[in-house]
């Protein structure tokens, strides 16, 4: 019986595909690219310098205006956007729902993190809902900035942990029309403001308690997760608190994303807010 000889690859082109594979392990990925939008100089050249201080980032550019943020964004694609809220021309909420809906010609998208004051910036959640990865206050540590743009880099969502119970809480209170005004009626003074919502179909209501319909899908355990997501805790964080792996916890991160129609860690926080659950 005549048998089959197996294909063999000559020693030379194996040895030579090992090292071109070695020397693609060895090469240095790309720096992150981060534009930094900010009408103040100071906050925009300060959050440049800490930027490339750093050898696996770089500020490719900086832009005192949304419009300009805009621009630059479509022009020089960076990776990262560090955007302040209040700016000339055009705010950071137009600017960010822009940016958000660019596509590179790789396929990838740029990602935005809001910088806020906090007390003054009072559409923070529209932004957020626009699209932005999440937000850091203009006051946090360097160390934090750096490794929210790389948190954010990766495809996850990034909330300033000094104040989130308390800026979601703000966020929130603000997104509500007044109580004795139906939610689907705008004020002519609001007309131009748009207003939030948590995902499609799911309006932010009136009411100061409501539950939506998504709520009693949730089990006890991702309610329970829910929770500290709205905290501000990380997926490890809630691991080591719930005494859980760290598998289990993203399975139940996913589940509790995929439920309430959430963009991402931000909009499941709001959410846990607006159903009273913190």
């Amino acid at each position: 019986m005549e048998q089959g000889t197996a294909s063999t690859m000559p020693k030379g082109a194996s040895e030579e595909s090992a090292v071109a594979a070695k020397a693609a392990d060895e090469a240095p990925a790309r720096p992150i690219r981060v534009l930094v939008a900010d009408d103040q100089a100071l906050v925009c050249n300060g959050f440049a310098s800490i930027i490339n201080t750093q050898g696996d980032m770089h500020a490719v550019a900086t832009a005192s205006t949304g419009e300009e943020a805009v621009n630059l964004s479509a022009r020089l694609k960076p990776d990262v956007i560090l955007m302040d809220v209040r700016m000339p021309v055009m705010d950071g909420i137009e600017a960010t729902r822009r940016i958000c809906s660019l596509q590179y010609d790789n396929g990838s998208t740029p990602h935005v993190i809001i910088l806020t004051t906090f007390d003054l910036d009072e559409y923070v959640m529209s932004a957020i809902l626009a699209g932005a990865s999440g937000f850091l206050l203009k006051d946090t540590e360097p160390e934090t900035l750096l490794a929210s743009i790389r948190t954010v880099h990766e495809g996850n969502t990034i909330i300033a942990p000094s104040a989130t119970k308390r800026l979601l809480e703000h966020m929130v209170a603000n997104s509500r029309p007044p109580a004795q005004q139906p939610s689907s009626v705008s004020s002519a003074a609001d007309s131009t403001v748009p207003q939030p919502t948590l995902a499609q179909g799911t309006a932010v209501h009136a009411d100061a308690v409501f539950h939506d319909s998504e709520l009693e899908s949730l089990t006890a355990r991702e309610r329970e997760i829910l929770v500290e997501i709205a905290h501000g805790l990380s997926n490890q964080e809630i691991a080591q608190k719930l005494y859980i792996s760290m598998p289990t916890v993203k399975k139940h991160v996913t589940h509790i994303l995929q439920k309430p129609h959430a963009h991402d860690r931000v909009q499941a926080a709001v959410f846990a807010f607006e159903n009273s659950l913190v």
